[in-house]
Protein backbone atom coordinates (compact mmCIF):
# COMPACT_ATOMS: atom_id res chain seq x y z
CA UNK A 1 0.00 0.00 0.00
CA UNK A 2 0.87 3.52 -0.74
CA UNK A 3 1.75 5.29 1.98
CA UNK A 4 3.21 8.55 0.95
CA UNK A 5 0.87 11.87 0.23
CA UNK A 6 3.67 14.00 -0.38
CA UNK A 7 7.13 15.18 0.38
CA UNK A 8 7.50 14.08 3.77
CA UNK A 9 3.99 13.44 4.76
CA UNK A 10 3.17 9.81 5.21
CA UNK A 11 0.05 7.86 6.25
CA UNK A 12 0.81 5.62 9.53
CA UNK A 13 -2.65 4.71 10.55
CA UNK A 14 -3.94 0.95 10.24
CA UNK A 15 -6.68 -1.17 8.31
CA UNK A 16 -8.61 -3.24 10.59
CA UNK A 17 -10.52 -5.42 7.66
CA UNK A 18 -11.78 -7.67 10.14
CA UNK A 19 -14.42 -5.55 12.61
CA UNK A 20 -17.95 -5.79 12.00
CA UNK A 21 -19.31 -3.36 14.97
CA UNK A 22 -18.09 -0.02 15.98
CA UNK A 23 -19.90 1.42 19.64
CA UNK A 24 -21.37 -2.03 19.78
CA UNK A 25 -23.85 -0.63 17.54
CA UNK A 26 -22.56 0.37 14.06
CA UNK A 27 -22.49 -2.57 11.43
CA UNK A 28 -18.89 -2.46 9.51
CA UNK A 29 -19.66 -4.95 6.46
CA UNK A 30 -16.36 -3.79 4.74
CA UNK A 31 -14.57 -2.68 8.52
CA UNK A 32 -12.73 0.31 9.08
CA UNK A 33 -9.60 2.11 9.48
CA UNK A 34 -8.14 4.17 12.07
CA UNK A 35 -6.01 6.51 10.23
CA UNK A 36 -3.33 8.79 11.92
CA UNK A 37 -0.21 10.98 9.75
CA UNK A 38 3.07 11.74 10.26
CA UNK A 39 4.51 14.99 9.06
CA UNK A 40 8.47 15.81 8.90
CA UNK A 41 9.08 19.28 8.85
CA UNK A 42 12.50 20.53 8.39
CA UNK A 43 12.43 21.56 12.47
CA UNK A 44 9.83 19.47 14.57
CA UNK A 45 7.65 16.30 13.31
CA UNK A 46 4.15 16.12 13.92
CA UNK A 47 1.57 13.04 14.54
CA UNK A 48 -1.43 13.70 13.38
CA UNK A 49 -3.96 11.52 15.69
CA UNK A 50 -3.32 7.95 16.73
CA UNK A 51 -5.08 4.78 16.46
CA UNK A 52 -7.78 2.43 18.15
CA UNK A 53 -5.63 0.57 21.07
CA UNK A 54 -6.10 -2.81 20.14
CA UNK A 55 -3.80 -1.49 17.02
CA UNK A 56 -1.51 -0.21 18.81
CA UNK A 57 1.29 -2.36 18.10
CA UNK A 58 0.60 -1.70 14.33
CA UNK A 59 0.84 2.11 14.59
CA UNK A 60 4.23 1.77 16.61
CA UNK A 61 5.93 -0.44 13.79
CA UNK A 62 4.37 2.24 10.73
CA UNK A 63 6.13 4.49 13.08
CA UNK A 64 9.21 2.65 13.76
CA UNK A 65 9.33 1.88 8.89
CA UNK A 66 8.67 5.45 8.84
CA UNK A 67 12.13 6.76 10.31
CA UNK A 68 10.45 8.89 13.56
CA UNK A 69 13.36 8.75 15.63
CA UNK A 70 11.61 11.31 17.41
CA UNK A 71 8.20 13.27 17.25
CA UNK A 72 7.88 16.62 18.92
CA UNK A 73 3.94 16.91 18.48
CA UNK A 74 0.75 14.74 18.73
CA UNK A 75 -1.67 16.74 17.38
CA UNK A 76 -5.37 15.15 18.74
CA UNK A 77 -8.48 16.30 16.56
CA UNK A 78 -11.01 14.62 18.52
CA UNK A 79 -10.56 12.46 21.59
CA UNK A 80 -12.83 9.60 21.30
CA UNK A 81 -10.47 6.62 21.51
CA UNK A 82 -10.22 4.98 18.14
CA UNK A 83 -8.64 8.45 17.14
CA UNK A 84 -7.03 9.21 20.68
CA UNK A 85 -6.64 5.39 22.53
CA UNK A 86 -3.03 5.40 21.87
CA UNK A 87 -1.60 8.48 22.79
CA UNK A 88 -0.62 7.20 26.21
CA UNK A 89 1.80 4.65 24.93
CA UNK A 90 3.12 6.75 21.60
CA UNK A 91 3.83 9.14 25.00
CA UNK A 92 5.80 6.12 26.26
CA UNK A 93 8.15 5.95 22.95
CA UNK A 94 8.52 9.46 22.81
CA UNK A 95 8.17 11.14 26.38
CA UNK A 96 9.58 14.72 25.07
CA UNK A 97 6.51 14.62 22.68
CA UNK A 98 3.64 17.22 23.61
CA UNK A 99 -0.10 16.39 23.00
CA UNK A 100 -1.62 19.75 21.25
CA UNK A 101 -5.70 20.09 20.84
CA UNK A 102 -7.91 22.91 22.22
CA UNK A 103 -9.04 23.19 25.59
CA UNK A 104 -12.12 21.09 24.85
CA UNK A 105 -10.52 18.15 23.93
CA UNK A 106 -7.77 18.20 26.50
CA UNK A 107 -10.42 18.46 29.02
CA UNK A 108 -11.95 14.77 27.57
CA UNK A 109 -8.58 13.21 27.05
CA UNK A 110 -7.65 13.84 30.83
CA UNK A 111 -11.17 12.39 31.87
CA UNK A 112 -10.89 9.62 29.40
CA UNK A 113 -7.07 8.26 29.23
CA UNK A 114 -6.24 9.76 32.77
CA UNK A 115 -3.46 11.96 30.62
CA UNK A 116 -1.55 14.76 33.02
CA UNK A 117 -2.66 18.14 32.18
CA UNK A 118 1.03 18.97 31.73
CA UNK A 119 1.54 16.77 28.48
CA UNK A 120 -0.56 19.28 26.57
CA UNK A 121 -0.15 22.55 24.31
CA UNK A 122 -3.96 23.89 24.01
CA UNK A 123 -4.26 26.01 20.65
CA UNK A 124 -7.18 28.57 20.00
CA UNK A 125 -9.16 28.17 16.89
CA UNK A 126 -7.02 29.68 13.72
CA UNK A 127 -3.49 29.23 15.50
CA UNK A 128 -0.66 28.02 13.70
CA UNK A 129 2.25 25.99 14.89
CA UNK A 130 5.23 26.03 12.57
CA UNK A 131 7.66 22.64 12.18
CA UNK A 132 9.85 24.26 10.15
CA UNK A 133 9.42 24.44 6.64
CA UNK A 134 5.95 23.27 7.05
CA UNK A 135 2.94 25.08 8.78
CA UNK A 136 0.09 23.37 11.00
CA UNK A 137 -3.18 25.44 11.58
CA UNK A 138 -5.95 24.40 13.53
CA UNK A 139 -10.03 25.30 12.89
CA UNK A 140 -11.94 24.47 15.56
CA UNK A 141 -15.23 22.46 13.60
CA UNK A 142 -17.54 21.33 16.65
CA UNK A 143 -19.81 18.79 16.16
CA UNK A 144 -18.87 16.76 13.92
CA UNK A 145 -19.66 14.30 15.82
CA UNK A 146 -18.32 15.75 19.28
CA UNK A 147 -17.90 19.59 21.03
CA UNK A 148 -14.28 19.47 20.81
CA UNK A 149 -13.66 18.37 17.38
CA UNK A 150 -11.21 19.99 14.90
CA UNK A 151 -9.64 19.96 11.78
CA UNK A 152 -5.60 20.49 11.07
CA UNK A 153 -4.38 22.22 7.79
CA UNK A 154 -1.32 21.83 6.19
CA UNK A 155 -1.24 25.40 4.30
CA UNK A 156 1.86 24.66 2.28
CA UNK A 157 0.80 21.06 1.07
CA UNK A 158 -2.88 22.42 1.25
CA UNK A 159 -3.67 18.78 3.05
CA UNK A 160 -6.76 18.90 5.18
CA UNK A 161 -6.66 16.51 8.22
CA UNK A 162 -10.54 16.17 9.26
CA UNK A 163 -10.66 13.55 11.33
CA UNK A 164 -14.05 12.29 11.47
CA UNK A 165 -15.28 15.06 9.38
CA UNK A 166 -15.52 13.45 5.80
CA UNK A 167 -14.93 9.96 6.83
CA UNK A 168 -15.99 6.29 6.16
CA UNK A 169 -16.06 3.37 7.66
CA UNK A 170 -13.92 1.13 5.55
CA UNK A 171 -10.73 -1.11 5.61
CA UNK A 172 -8.68 -0.33 1.81
CA UNK A 173 -5.58 -1.84 0.48
CA UNK A 174 -4.69 2.10 -1.27
CA UNK A 175 -4.45 5.32 0.50
CA UNK A 176 -6.53 7.08 -2.65
CA UNK A 177 -10.25 7.06 -3.62
CA UNK A 178 -9.95 4.23 -6.06
CA UNK A 179 -14.21 3.49 -6.67
CA UNK A 180 -15.80 7.23 -6.08
CA UNK A 181 -19.08 5.43 -5.86
CA UNK A 182 -18.59 2.72 -3.38
CA UNK A 183 -16.60 5.42 -1.37
CA UNK A 184 -19.05 7.79 -1.75
CA UNK A 185 -22.11 5.30 -0.37
CA UNK A 186 -20.07 4.10 2.68
CA UNK A 187 -19.17 7.99 3.07
CA UNK A 188 -22.75 8.24 3.11
CA UNK A 189 -23.79 5.41 5.63
CA UNK A 190 -21.34 6.90 7.58
CA UNK A 191 -22.63 10.42 7.79
CA UNK A 192 -26.21 9.42 8.03
CA UNK A 193 -25.19 7.57 11.00
CA UNK A 194 -23.23 9.54 12.99
CA UNK A 195 -23.04 13.30 11.58
CA UNK A 196 -26.60 13.59 10.55
CA UNK A 197 -27.90 14.61 13.73
CA UNK A 198 -25.54 17.38 13.81
CA UNK A 199 -26.06 18.82 10.33
CA UNK A 200 -26.96 22.47 11.04
CA UNK A 201 -23.54 22.36 12.65
CA UNK A 202 -21.90 20.94 9.89
CA UNK A 203 -23.41 23.38 7.68
CA UNK A 204 -21.43 26.45 9.46
CA UNK A 205 -17.93 24.18 9.62
CA UNK A 206 -18.70 24.00 5.50
CA UNK A 207 -18.93 27.12 5.14
CA UNK A 208 -15.61 28.04 7.78
CA UNK A 209 -13.44 25.43 5.47
CA UNK A 210 -14.35 27.29 2.00
CA UNK A 211 -11.63 29.69 2.04
CA UNK A 212 -9.03 26.96 2.42
CA UNK A 213 -7.84 25.99 -1.12
CA UNK A 214 -7.90 22.31 -0.36
CA UNK A 215 -5.95 19.97 -2.75
CA UNK A 216 -6.19 16.42 0.17
CA UNK A 217 -8.94 15.79 2.23
CA UNK A 218 -6.94 13.31 5.06
CA UNK A 219 -9.88 11.43 7.13
CA UNK A 220 -9.44 9.56 10.16
CA UNK A 221 -11.58 6.52 8.71
CA UNK A 222 -11.49 5.67 5.00
CA UNK A 223 -9.19 6.57 2.06
CA UNK A 224 -7.81 10.00 1.40
CA UNK A 225 -9.52 12.18 -1.46
CA UNK A 226 -7.60 13.67 -4.31
CA UNK A 227 -10.68 15.15 -5.59
CA UNK A 228 -12.01 17.20 -2.16
CA UNK A 229 -15.14 18.12 -4.28
CA UNK A 230 -16.69 14.37 -4.39
CA UNK A 231 -16.85 15.03 -0.90
CA UNK A 232 -17.14 18.59 -0.37
CA UNK A 233 -20.31 18.15 -2.53
CA UNK A 234 -21.96 15.03 -1.16
CA UNK A 235 -21.84 16.64 2.17
CA UNK A 236 -23.44 20.14 0.81
CA UNK A 237 -26.80 18.07 -0.68
CA UNK A 238 -26.50 15.67 2.90
CA UNK A 239 -27.26 18.78 4.89
CA UNK A 240 -29.49 20.92 2.84
CA UNK A 241 -32.58 21.28 4.12
CA UNK A 242 -34.31 21.41 0.84
CA UNK A 243 -32.71 18.45 -1.00
CA UNK A 244 -35.28 15.53 -0.65
CA UNK A 245 -35.51 11.96 -2.62
CA UNK A 246 -38.96 11.12 -4.05
CA UNK A 247 -38.67 8.15 -2.20
CA UNK A 248 -40.51 6.88 0.46
CA UNK A 249 -38.92 4.49 2.87
CA UNK A 250 -41.16 1.58 4.10
CA UNK A 251 -39.50 -0.03 7.00
CA UNK A 252 -41.72 -3.09 8.21
CA UNK A 253 -42.23 -5.89 10.20
CA UNK A 254 -44.76 -8.49 9.80
CA UNK A 255 -45.75 -11.11 11.82
CA UNK A 256 -48.59 -13.14 10.13
CA UNK A 257 -48.60 -11.48 7.13
CA UNK A 258 -51.02 -8.75 7.28
CA UNK A 259 -49.17 -5.71 7.47
CA UNK A 260 -47.46 -7.61 4.47
CA UNK A 261 -49.97 -7.79 2.34
CA UNK A 262 -50.70 -3.72 3.49
CA UNK A 263 -47.17 -2.76 3.16
CA UNK A 264 -47.05 -4.71 -0.74
CA UNK A 265 -50.76 -2.93 -2.11
CA UNK A 266 -48.83 0.35 -0.43
CA UNK A 267 -45.59 -0.24 -2.39
CA UNK A 268 -47.23 -0.71 -5.82
CA UNK A 269 -50.23 2.18 -5.15
CA UNK A 270 -46.59 4.90 -4.53
CA UNK A 271 -45.20 2.49 -8.16
CA UNK A 272 -48.60 3.55 -10.27
CA UNK A 273 -48.17 7.18 -9.10
CA UNK A 274 -44.54 7.67 -10.08
CA UNK A 275 -43.09 8.31 -6.44
CA UNK A 276 -40.02 6.55 -5.44
CA UNK A 277 -39.64 3.63 -2.78
CA UNK A 278 -37.78 1.02 -1.12
CA UNK A 279 -39.54 -1.71 0.63
CA UNK A 280 -36.86 -2.58 4.01
CA UNK A 281 -37.73 -5.41 6.09
CA UNK A 282 -36.88 -4.62 9.72
CA UNK A 283 -35.70 -8.15 10.45
CA UNK A 284 -33.29 -8.70 7.88
CA UNK A 285 -31.86 -5.48 7.28
CA UNK A 286 -28.37 -4.23 7.83
CA UNK A 287 -29.39 -0.78 9.69
CA UNK A 288 -26.55 0.91 8.03
CA UNK A 289 -28.96 0.70 4.31
CA UNK A 290 -31.73 1.90 6.21
CA UNK A 291 -30.18 4.99 7.50
CA UNK A 292 -28.29 5.74 4.15
CA UNK A 293 -31.76 6.22 2.77
CA UNK A 294 -32.95 8.31 5.67
CA UNK A 295 -30.18 10.75 4.99
CA UNK A 296 -32.43 12.33 1.79
CA UNK A 297 -35.69 10.56 1.53
CA UNK A 298 -38.61 12.70 1.34
CA UNK A 299 -41.04 10.83 3.19
CA UNK A 300 -40.83 7.53 5.59
CA UNK A 301 -43.57 4.67 6.83
CA UNK A 302 -43.13 2.56 9.78
CA UNK A 303 -45.01 -0.44 9.11
CA UNK A 304 -45.89 -3.08 12.20
CA UNK A 305 -48.42 -5.13 13.58
CA UNK A 306 -48.90 -5.07 17.32
CA UNK A 307 -47.39 -7.42 20.45
CA UNK A 308 -49.36 -6.89 23.28
CA UNK A 309 -51.21 -3.58 21.93
CA UNK A 310 -47.99 -2.21 21.27
CA UNK A 311 -45.95 -1.93 18.31
CA UNK A 312 -43.56 -4.71 17.59
CA UNK A 313 -40.44 -3.98 18.84
CA UNK A 314 -38.35 -4.07 15.65
CA UNK A 315 -41.06 -0.56 15.14
CA UNK A 316 -40.18 0.62 18.66
CA UNK A 317 -36.46 0.30 18.10
CA UNK A 318 -36.58 1.18 14.33
CA UNK A 319 -38.85 4.48 15.62
CA UNK A 320 -36.45 5.39 18.43
CA UNK A 321 -33.74 5.43 15.91
CA UNK A 322 -35.41 7.92 13.86
CA UNK A 323 -35.68 9.82 16.74
CA UNK A 324 -31.55 9.82 17.52
CA UNK A 325 -30.88 10.30 13.80
CA UNK A 326 -33.59 12.96 13.58
CA UNK A 327 -33.11 13.12 9.60
CA UNK A 328 -34.80 16.01 7.25
CA UNK A 329 -37.42 13.71 6.52
CA UNK A 330 -40.36 16.01 5.74
CA UNK A 331 -43.39 13.58 5.94
CA UNK A 332 -43.76 10.13 7.67
CA UNK A 333 -46.44 7.63 8.30
CA UNK A 334 -47.63 4.53 10.22
CA UNK A 335 -49.30 1.57 8.71
CA UNK A 336 -50.38 -1.99 10.32
CA UNK A 337 -52.59 -4.31 11.70
CA UNK A 338 -53.89 -5.55 15.50
CA UNK A 339 -55.65 -8.08 16.81
CA UNK A 340 -58.18 -6.85 19.69
CA UNK A 341 -56.36 -3.31 20.30
CA UNK A 342 -53.44 -0.68 19.58
CA UNK A 343 -51.91 1.53 20.95
CA UNK A 344 -48.89 1.60 18.56
CA UNK A 345 -49.93 4.97 16.98
CA UNK A 346 -49.29 6.72 20.49
CA UNK A 347 -46.17 4.80 21.17
CA UNK A 348 -44.16 5.40 17.85
CA UNK A 349 -45.60 9.11 17.40
CA UNK A 350 -44.13 9.52 20.91
CA UNK A 351 -40.65 8.35 19.43
CA UNK A 352 -40.72 11.21 16.56
CA UNK A 353 -41.69 13.79 18.57
CA UNK A 354 -38.51 15.56 18.41
CA UNK A 355 -39.08 15.55 14.39
CA UNK A 356 -39.72 18.55 12.03
CA UNK A 357 -41.75 16.39 9.97
CA UNK A 358 -45.63 16.24 9.37
CA UNK A 359 -47.54 13.19 9.64
CA UNK A 360 -50.35 11.74 8.09
CA UNK A 361 -53.10 10.11 9.37
CA UNK A 362 -52.51 6.40 10.50
CA UNK A 363 -53.78 3.58 8.64
CA UNK A 364 -54.68 0.82 10.65
CA UNK A 365 -56.22 -2.83 9.76
CA UNK A 366 -57.96 -5.08 12.41
CA UNK A 367 -57.05 -8.32 11.92
CA UNK A 368 -56.65 -9.35 8.03
CA UNK A 369 -56.86 -6.13 5.37
CA UNK A 370 -59.83 -5.50 3.95
CA UNK A 371 -60.93 -3.52 0.94
CA UNK A 372 -61.48 -0.03 3.07
CA UNK A 373 -57.88 -0.49 4.09
CA UNK A 374 -56.59 -0.75 0.71
CA UNK A 375 -58.82 2.42 0.12
CA UNK A 376 -57.02 4.13 3.18
CA UNK A 377 -53.66 3.04 1.36
CA UNK A 378 -54.82 4.38 -1.93
CA UNK A 379 -55.76 7.89 -0.28
CA UNK A 380 -52.28 7.92 1.82
CA UNK A 381 -50.56 7.59 -1.55
CA UNK A 382 -52.39 10.47 -2.92
CA UNK A 383 -50.92 12.39 -0.06
CA UNK A 384 -48.06 11.65 -0.54
CA UNK A 385 -47.55 12.34 -4.47
CA UNK A 386 -49.47 15.58 -3.53
CA UNK A 387 -46.88 16.97 -1.52
CA UNK A 388 -43.86 15.38 -3.45
CA UNK A 389 -45.68 17.33 -6.02
CA UNK A 390 -44.81 20.56 -3.69
CA UNK A 391 -41.46 20.17 -3.01
CA UNK A 392 -41.16 19.54 -6.79
CA UNK A 393 -39.76 16.26 -6.30
CA UNK A 394 -42.19 14.86 -8.71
Amino acid sequence: MMTTLTENVFSVGVQDWDRRLFDELIPLPHGTSYNAYLIKGSEKTALIDTVDPAKTGMLMDHLVRRGADKIDYIISNHAEQDHSGSIPDVLLMYPDAKVVTNPKCKSMLMDLLHMDADAFIEVKDGQTLSLGNKTLQFFYTPWVHWPETMCTWLQEDRILFSCDFFGSHQASGFLYVQDEHKVLEAAKRYYGEIMMPFRNSIRGNLKKLEPLQIKTIAPSHGPVYDRPALILDAYRNWVDEDKHKNEVIIAYVSMHGSTRGMVEYFVDALIERGVGVKQINLITVDLGELVIDLVDAATVIVAAPTVLVGAHPAAIYCAALLGALRPKTRFAGIIGSYGWGSKMVEQITGLLGNLKLELFDPVLAKGLAAEETFSALDGLADKILAKHRQLRLV
